[in-house]
């Protein structure tokens, strides 16, 4: 990062944890570890809530109409490097929000900023539904190269990103390209038991379901024993009724 767009990266930074920490309501000390345990995440965290977050993003792009493609990623590495949560969210907020500057992201970036990351929420924030297929098809063999890669990472965080990444993309394409990636992660983590890989596991079982369900059903079936069970089970639950979970019968008096 050269001084003048390190400058400016600092200052856009700043423009937007300003606004974030003058909306920020106390915590109080239980309200703070119950959400650092839910989240999974030691990182400060600054309560504004979803549409405030989303308020402050649009107001800012609003006022940098003119944004560049090398301000945007200095921005984006800026956040990624900060010292909380928000700062995570922000960045994955400003992924979703400007989708022309997202388009030039070369993927590689992806794995520098999962460096920094903590917590499931902090993964999702950067890898949920934020790339589509056709954004990651059009760079395929880079996208491919970042996940196979991200699946073998010791790293939980990214072996998580791994699949969350894939996630929409194979919902949204019936690409078998994207779908034999998705197998072949899936397959490299399967006898992962750490519960960010093992939720991500079955999460993109069930979005395969939409465009692959005899191949998702082969899977289950040649794959069921070694499989974590929450995948298993959720995904058999998919399958037959279309829901994560089975509905729960109301009581009757």
């Amino acid at each position: 990062m050269d001084c003048m767009n390190q400058k400016l990266a600092s200052k856009n930074h700043l423009e937007l944890m300003s606004e974030v920490k003058a909306h920020a309501k106390p915590l109080t000390r239980s309200q703070k570890e119950k959400l650092e345990s839910y989240i999974g995440t030691t990182k400060t965290f600054y309560a504004i809530g979803a549409d405030m977050e989303k308020q402050i993003i649009k107001r800012w792009i609003k006022k940098h109409p003119d944004l560049a493609v090398s301000e945007y990623m200095e921005l984006l590495g800026s956040l990624y490097q900060g010292e909380s949560c928000n700062e995570i969210s922000l960045a994955g907020g400003l992924l979703k929000s400007l989708p022309k500057l997202r388009k030039t992201i070369e993927p590689k970036y992806l794995d520098g900023w999962l460096n920094r990351v903590q917590g499931w929420g902090e993964v999702d924030s950067m890898c949920q539904s934020k790339f589509s297929a056709t954004e990651v098809l059009t760079k395929w063999e880079k996208w491919k190269s970042l996940l196979t890669k991200l699946a073998s990472d010791d790293n939980v965080h990214k072996r998580r990103a791994s699949l969350v990444l894939l996630t929409k993309p194979v919902r949204d394409s019936e690409d078998t390209r994207l779908a034999d990636l998705a197998f072949a992660n899936i397959n490299r983590l399967k006898l992962d038991r750490e519960i960010l890989v093992t939720k991500a596991i079955s999460w993109l079982l069930r979005d395969l379901i939409k465009n692959h369900r005899q191949r998702v059903e082969k899977y289950l079936e040649e794959n069921e024993d070694t499989l974590p069970r929450i995948a298993v089970r959720e995904t058999k639950t998919k399958l037959l009724t279309g829901r994560k979970a089975p509905t729960r019968k109301k009581m009757t008096s």
